[in-house]
């Protein structure tokens, strides 16, 4: 990562994720589909679920983000030793974030969906799906943390190997257990849920091992393991703004759903189908970041300004190009877009805006991403926290909220590039002054 020429590295680490996170945001958007086909309700349900299942990712993310921008540090300082014991000390952090979770889901999960709302008929297909998705949480967070601890030593075929598997088996059984074909029974919402649980725990098995038994750089072994409690701080230093950005995400939709749910429950599900969609066009930008922040660590880490500034720019073009491309499909394919998951007429009428609108956005937010990226990959996820915090609650739904009591639910959607336009003239000024700094102290 020190040597090779920046752009055909930054290729070659950054494909494998794409094609990984391309396929895991495909996986989000036929679930829905295929859930949308039971009834516009059912769509609402897993909208107003997704907040619960982004608290599930914030753990995962929050600490992959922070192993892997910690052990490419590590290795580019060449301690390999200290790499190996962080390694072992997350994996040890999943099975009690999944036992926590777990637990939580099976005495708690109807309550958390009364919170959420009082329609009797969401909360019955909204507990049915979430209780599924806490119980079986560690199957979704290992495979995630351990793809991270791959990362940190620039391996990405692995983990693009085990998005891939989990998704296309999610896709695969989706049908099946949704819908009760053959000798399936028919579980509709449960069954996604079942989906998704079951396929991300087979992708667990795949790479745990090959974690624990390839020949990869980081070795993972527990013979004389003990405890230190400073690798957890130094994970979480970098790892839990991170994990508070996707929580920040989680109470953003959680707040979107309740303004837009002042209008009707359609306008929940048109929410629900855009953030899916959405992923679709920003997975791939965060599959380029998996690839991006190690070439950056272990080149802040080894003193290597130039190399970590090519690396940079090249990132923030590359991004700029891929979300540039999904505003010009959501503008022309709007429609076909939403009659994917359902043909109601209203749900065509309120989305069609919605998804012109809302895109708006679109190119800054790749270059965005890339820059949130940056600042994790050389050990400092506070600006990440704070800009993130500012978009989705300080601005975006007091705009989202205004909007609609002024001017109805057709404006409230153009809170979303209005609070991003802000936001991202913020962090170009950070960013630019950080990596200023960083390479005068080099």
């Amino acid at each position: 990562m020190g040597t090779e020429p920046v752009v055909p590295l930054l290729l070659r680490l950054s494909i494998p994720s794409i094609i990984g996170m391309s396929v895991q945001s495909l996986y989000n958007i036929i679930d829905s589909i295929y859930i949308g086909r039971i009834s516009t309700e059912a769509l609402s349900a897993l909208s107003l679920a997704f907040p619960i299942q982004m608290v599930l990712i914030a753990v995962a993310v929050g600490t992959g983000v922070g192993t892997s921008s910690l052990i490419s540090r590590l290795l580019g300082e060449g301690n390999q030793e200290r790499a190996n014991i962080v390694a072992a000390h997350v994996v040890l952090a999943t099975i009690f974030f999944g036992i926590l979770i777990g637990t939580l889901g099976y005495f708690f999960s109807e309550d958390i969906f009364r919170f959420i709302t009082d329609d009797p008929e969401l909360i019955r297909l909204g507990e049915e799906y979430i209780r599924v998705i806490m119980l079986g949480s560690f199957a979704m967070f290992f495979p995630v943390v351990a793809s991270d601890i791959l990362r940190g030593e620039g391996n990405t075929f692995v983990p693009m190997l085990t998005l891939v598997l989990g998704a296309v088996l999610n896709i695969i059984l989706d049908p099946f257990l949704i819908f009760g074909i053959g000798f399936f029974p028919r579980l509709e919402v449960a069954g996604a849920a079942y989906a998704t649980i079951i396929s991300r725990f087979i992708g667990g098995i795949f790479i745990a091992y090959l974690i624990f038994k390839g020949h990869n750089q980081v070795d993972i072994k527990y013979k004389g393991f003990k405890f230190d409690f400073k690798i957890i701080q130094d994970v979480y230093k970098v790892g839990l703004p991170a994990m508070v950005m996707q929580l920040l995400a989680s109470i953003m939709i959680f707040g979107a759903n309740t303004i837009v749910g002042m209008y009707n429950t359609v306008a929940i599900a048109v929410l629900g189908i855009y953030f899916r969609l959405q992923s679709f066009v920003f997975m791939p930008v965060f599959g380029l970041a998996q690839g991006f922040m190690p070439i950056v660590g272990y080149n802040f880490g080894h003193n290597k300004p130039d190399r970590m500034m090519k690396t940079i720019k090249f990132g923030i073009l590359i991004a700029f190009g891929f979300t540039t491309a999904g505003l010009i499909i959501f503008q022309i394919f709007t429609a076909p877009l939403i009659q994917l998951f359902n043909d109601d007429p209203e749900l065509l009428k309120i989305g069609v805006t919605a998804l012109r609108r809302i895109s708006i956005a679109f190119p800054i937010i790749g270059p965005a991403i890339i820059g949130s990226t940056t600042f994790q990959a050389i050990g400092k996820g506070l600006p990440s926290l704070i800009i993130s915090f500012s978009r989705q609650i300080i601005l975006l739904l007091p705009i989202m909220y205004l909007l609609g009591r002024v001017a109805g639910l057709d404006y409230l959607w153009l809170a979303f590039p209005i609070s991003e336009g802000m936001v991202f003239v913020v962090m170009v000024i950070w960013l630019k002054r950080t990596l200023n700094n960083a390479v005068a102290n080099m």
